[in-house]
């Protein structure tokens, strides 16, 4: 078993929070004007499809390096829906280009196997347990 753990914290004067992962940090904010936010960061919505285009990128390096194939580069494009009340993503529609440096690679399997792998949309599409603890 594997953990990965991250921590956010209010970024005071503003309405938004600094995320971190190690040495790694983003921003996290609502739009300028809404319930405070100042425009400053990701929303939610963005970070999930964030998280869903790059554990795909990543796992595109992985499976490219098992195959044998060199990538020349990677273009993936996520589009996330977000319906009802509560607002909830309903479908991710990713979009992806691998151009190899041999144009012979089976990109197709590439993208498949890859596709196969990814942590964050395998999670997603077959949901997790999220449970809360107050301090």
């Amino acid at each position: 078993m594997t953990r990965m753990q991250v921590q956010l914290r209010s970024i005071g004067g503003t309405g938004a929070a600094l995320g971190w992962a190690g040495a790694h940090t983003l921003v996290v904010d609502r739009a300028e004007g809404r319930a405070g936010g100042t425009g400053l960061g990701f929303n939610g919505g963005e970070l999930l499809a964030l998280a869903i285009g790059g554990c795909l990128c990543n796992d595109l390096h992985y499976v490219a390096q098992a195959m044998g194939i060199a990538i020349e580069s990677i273009g993936v494009d996520v589009e996330l829906t977000l319906e009802g009340a509560p607002l909830l993503a309903t479908r991710a529609l990713v979009r992806v280009e691998v151009v190899p440096v041999d144009p012979a690679s089976d990109i197709v399997a590439l993208i498949e196997r890859a596709r196969q792998d990814s942590t964050v949309s395998n999670s997603v599409a077959r949901g997790i347990a999220v449970d809360f603890l107050t301090a």
